[in-house]
């Protein structure tokens, strides 16, 4: 396993379409992904999941990764996290 915190830069947070883009870019690794926000775990290939977490701008997330390509699957998540998305 992996992992890396890193705040959200989306300055709606994790709303609706950046979940979205999010998640779809996740589906495409083999590895499970967990995000860590205070006391939530929540499934990072969850578009549900991560609506219902209400994650703020500005809240520090943790990646974990776990998998045959958690490497590459931590590496993603984490600049698309640090992006904003491109929003």
């Amino acid at each position: 396993m992996v992992s890396k915190t890193v705040k959200v830069a989306d300055k709606m947070g994790f709303h609706m379409r950046p979940a979205n883009i999010f998640v779809t870019e996740m589906s495409k690794f083999s590895s499970e992904i967990t995000l860590v926000a205070g006391e939530k775990k929540i499934n990072g290939k969850s578009i549900m999941n991560i609506m219902a977490a209400c994650i703020k701008y500005g809240t520090e997330v943790t990646i974990e990764c776990s998998g045959d390509d958690e490497n590459e699957m931590l590496e993603k998540a984490a600049s698309m996290i640090e992006s904003g998305m491109d929003e």
